[in-house]
């Protein structure tokens, strides 16, 4: 069965905006829990688990309330399997957790392999050329070593990024094939991956002990939890956005999107600051919008 998918431009571009924006908040709000130095000792915050935990069970509420005010008794169904959200939510966490610029790849390859999905030559340039540019702004050069180091092909950073890459293309894959093969609403969609996101979670946070030591941490500085909350309500918002891009536009354009935010971002912090950018970061600036541009282009003909 073929995915027929909204070419709703104005739809689009809301959502990335929502993406963008939200996002935006979010990645501020994260590095003021997670680098600030809690008290006079100067305490670290160590407790992401806990917090993905907490971003969870926002989002699950967030989902629920959108459904129970917004959606239509008779249209609010949704025919998805619910273990297939659990293999969704599944993949989706270790892709988080692993953590990524070449994420459109392996939902791209992933998709052709496991949910049938075939795109046209040029998609695949495109995609590739905005992989390209991202993966050469944001590449950072190592320092030099001493030769009498020992130098190894792939390093821990290298395996969690392919551990990562490779959790975002099946989790790409599984959605294309829900998609493909029911009726999929994307709050529902949100609801349930959180759902079962919580129950993994809740789980590893109980029995590594974290938990406990987090409500112990937020015992001594209380206003570390508004801080986590508002940055679970910033995720709510962002993934309301993911999951309309996803249900409307498909894993691929949610990955690019997600993807050219980062890059947008980054780019638009370093004009801001007057940080002077490299050759090899041009080369991506170009390549990003080379491919955007014949993106757009290949999307505009294709709809006429």
């Amino acid at each position: 069965m073929s995915t027929k998918y909204n070419t709703n431009r104005g739809k689009f571009l809301i959502c990335f905006l929502g993406i963008f924006l939200s996002y935006f908040y979010y990645g501020v709000i994260q590095e003021k829990i997670t680098r600030t130095k809690y008290g006079e000792e100067k305490e670290p915050f160590t407790y992401a688990l806990c917090l993905v935990f907490v971003q969870c069970i926002v989002n699950a509420l967030f989902a629920k309330l959108v459904i129970k005010f917004t959606y239509d008794k008779k249209e609010a169904k949704d025919s998805t399997p619910f273990l297939w959200y659990g293999a969704c939510a599944a993949t989706y966490l270790g892709a988080m957790l692993a953590r990524k610029s070449c994420k459109p790849i392996p939902v791209m390859i992933l998709g052709v392999l496991f949910a049938r999905k075939r795109y046209p030559l040029i998609k695949y340039l495109c995609v590739f050329l905005i992989v390209i540019g991202v993966a050469l702004f944001m590449y950072k050069d190592k320092p030099k070593t001493s030769n009498t180091e020992e130098h190894s092909l792939f390093g821990f950073g290298e395996i969690l990024l392919i551990v990562s890459l490779t959790f975002d293309g099946l989790t790409g894959a599984v959605q294309d094939r829900m998609r493909a093969e029911h009726h999929v609403q994307s709050h529902f969609m949100m609801f349930n991956m959180n759902l079962w996101s919580i129950g993994i979670m809740g789980l590893t946070v109980i029995t590594t002990g974290e938990l406990f030591r987090f409500a112990v941490f937020c015992e001594k500085f209380p206003f570390v939890m508004a801080n986590v909350l508002t940055f679970s309500c910033a995720s709510a918002v962002g993934q309301n956005f993911i999951f309309m891009t996803v249900a409307n536009f498909g894993p691929l354009a949610c990955s690019i999107v997600t993807t050219t935010r980062k890059f947008f971002t980054i780019l638009g912090s370093v004009l801001l600051f007057g940080h002077a950018l490299s050759i090899r970061q041009w080369v991506g600036v170009v390549c990003v919008f080379v491919g955007l541009g014949a993106d757009s282009i290949l999307s505009k003909s294709k709809k006429k």
